[in-house]
């Protein structure tokens, strides 16, 4: 049998016949008559050599070669009819999978999307927020935004943004710190890589005091804490400047810490499509690019593990 050679007509007869079990209905949908789809099965049971239907004195019941090829045409007719779908005024709409660190999410893009919208107005973006822990293949995105050092395997990383850590706290809690040694007083709010308070109080040149209390794996809850009056937040300054300058937040300190940045990741097996293209080139004339640090480029390619969400 050349499949080639079976009519789309008979298997659109045939899915159409199996939704409803009658040819009456089904040419009714199809704007043919009953017996045009009468005749389209018959000619493709006759093809495939094998009885699709039961004709029954009420209507059609399917045999179990019609259950088998029923899912499979009624699948690949769903998809045909979305990717038609997605035709806008004569032009493809192109989808982007995009996942992104809550953080660099609310701080920096949301607010941008538009501009990427108006210039690409056939490219549809689909935002998934995530604290930094994402499966690119597994939720099927074509790049993620990630915080860290560049190092997760068999991704490509390019670098976005720096974002320096800083102390950031309420008003009220500002008014209590006059150094950085008055921060053992206070609470101080962490992520799960406990090492960054340590290092702020190293390059401040005082002792680090026990760290106890709440954790966070957002930097944006944790700032979200901050604003509550909860403690004292170790986060990156770039990402809250509507907060800082509502004075909803407070720099007590100007002294920062570089634990990382913001990086564009994608598979190194997937391959850059126009959409991804368009959005790449569009983020990195958006953001200020920064080099990679000595060895951070090939470090990017190979090994590394999961950063604390930013």
């Amino acid at each position: 049998m050349d499949r080639a050679q079976i009519p789309l007509n008979a298997l659109r007869a045939f899915e159409a016949a199996a939704r409803h079990l009658n040819f009456t209905r089904a040419a009714i949908e199809l704007c043919v008559s009953q017996g045009a789809v009468s005749h389209q099965v018959a000619a493709l049971e006759k093809r495939l050599g094998a009885r699709l239907f039961h004709r029954l004195p009420r209507g059609l019941a399917l045999t179990d070669d019609g259950h088998a090829l029923v899912p499979v045409l009624a699948e690949t007719f769903d998809r045909i009819g979305a990717t038609l779908d997605r035709f806008a005024d004569g032009r493809f709409q192109y989808t982007l999978g995009l996942g992104v660190v809550g953080t660099f999410a609310t701080g920096w893009l949301l607010e941008r999307l538009d501009d990427f919208a108006a210039t690409h107005p056939h490219i549809d973006v689909r935002v998934s927020i995530n604290n930094n822990r994402v499966d690119l293949a597994g939720e099927g995105l074509d790049y993620a935004i990630r915080f860290g050092d560049g190092a997760w395997h068999g991704t490509h990383a390019e670098p976005l943004q720096a974002a320096p850590l800083t102390p950031l706290c309420s008003p009220r809690i500002a008014g209590r710190l006059r150094q950085p040694a008055d921060l053992a007083r206070e609470r101080l709010l962490r992520s799960y890589r406990v090492s960054e308070w340590e290092r702020w109080f190293d390059a401040a040149g005082v002792p680090s005091p026990a760290l106890r209390g709440p954790m966070f794996d957002s930097s944006a809850l944790m700032a979200g804490a901050a604003m509550a009056g909860l403690g004292v937040a170790l986060a990156p300054r770039a990402m809250f400047l509507r907060e800082l300058a509502a004075e909803r937040l407070v720099q007590p300190f100007a002294l920062e810490i570089d634990a990382g940045r913001y990086w564009l990741t994608r598979l190194l097996s997937r391959k850059e499509g126009l959409a991804m293209r368009a959005f790449r080139q569009w983020l990195l004339g958006a953001v200020e690019v920064i080099p990679p640090l000595q060895g951070e480029a090939d470090h990017a390619q190979h090994g590394g593990g999961v950063s604390p969400s930013r």
